[in-house]
């Protein structure tokens, strides 16, 4: 850590009713001297879904890492409904939290990655039901209720007593979406949760990303599948070289975008014709 981390408090001008679910301020990120985030600030408001789109290597799954602690930040700060994240006041100093109260921070934000990361031996009741159960203490028929339900809201109900290797690629995306579900999220991240499946499963992934935002769960989704970001999205955020480089409603991010960088890689989607927006 270096001496830029943190700011102590949230910005100013934050009241209890404008402060957003996720805030970030200024946040820098370094490995091996290349900074993977360089002054990244967002903030994403209660129920709102925000895309984040750019080339490969534009930090963007650095980015979803750090908000959820498997990456620390070098500089800047980071907040979840206004409670500093990775840090805490002692004695009139921040320090890195605990392992312990770090993870205790990580059970309020459900991550999706790219990689399913199911236990191979476990059903996929099982699979939604070990962290209720296991971390978050809830009985195994109160967890084992809700995993249905969850599996229900995925379209997998049918699938809750099969294990990883009888379920598709895209099914088993789904059961981890329910899994992060299921430990009942502030916020949920995505990690380009579509990047490992065959294209003919892409589709039943996004349906469910389209369930939940329409519910109002509030998301941050790091994606390359324009069209879904175009539909789905309440804001987009285009990033490039660790950098934010421009971000707005999706009718003008894709209708109308300022910055020739976002232009050029627009661009560059449609004549390829992946996921035209």
């Amino acid at each position: 850590m270096t001496g830029d981390v943190l700011a102590t408090r949230a910005p100013e001008g934050a009241t209890t009713d404008s402060v957003p679910v996720v805030r970030l301020h200024e946040i820098r990120k370094v490995f091996g001297g290349h900074a993977a985030l360089d002054g990244v600030s967002l903030d994403v408001a209660e129920g709102e879904v925000v895309v984040v789109v750019g080339p490969s290597g534009s930090g963007k799954s650095t980015l979803v890492r750090c908000v959820h602690q498997l990456e620390s930040i070098d500089a800047g700060a980071m907040y979840l409904d206004g409670q500093l994240l990775g840090h805490e006041h002692h004695r009139g100093r921040l320090r890195p939290l605990t392992e312990r109260a770090a993870a205790a921070q990580r059970r309020r934000i459900g991550m999706v990655f790219q990689q399913f990361h199911l236990f191979p031996h476990f059903t996929a009741l099982r699979n939604v039901t070990e962290a209720p159960v296991r971390v978050h203490g809830r009985g195994r028929a109160e967890a084992e209720a809700e995993a249905i339900q969850l599996l229900d809201r995925v379209g997998l109900r049918d699938r809750a007593h099969h294990y990883p290797r009888q379920l598709s690629g895209g099914q088993q995306q789904r059961v981890a979406i329910a899994r992060a579900l299921a430990t009942r999220p502030r916020v949920m991240l995505f990690d380009e949760p579509t990047s490992a499946l065959d294209p003919e499963l892409v589709d039943e992934v996004l349906a469910v990303l389209r369930g939940l935002a329409a519910d109002g769960l509030t998301m941050v989704v790091v994606t390359h599948e324009m069209a879904f970001a175009r539909e789905v999205a309440d804001r987009c955020v285009f990033m490039d070289a660790g950098r934010v480089v421009e971000t707005g409603p999706p009718e003008e991010f894709f209708g109308n975008p300022r910055s020739p960088r976002l232009r050029a890689f627009l661009s560059r989607h449609t004549a390829s014709g992946r996921n035209e927006p």
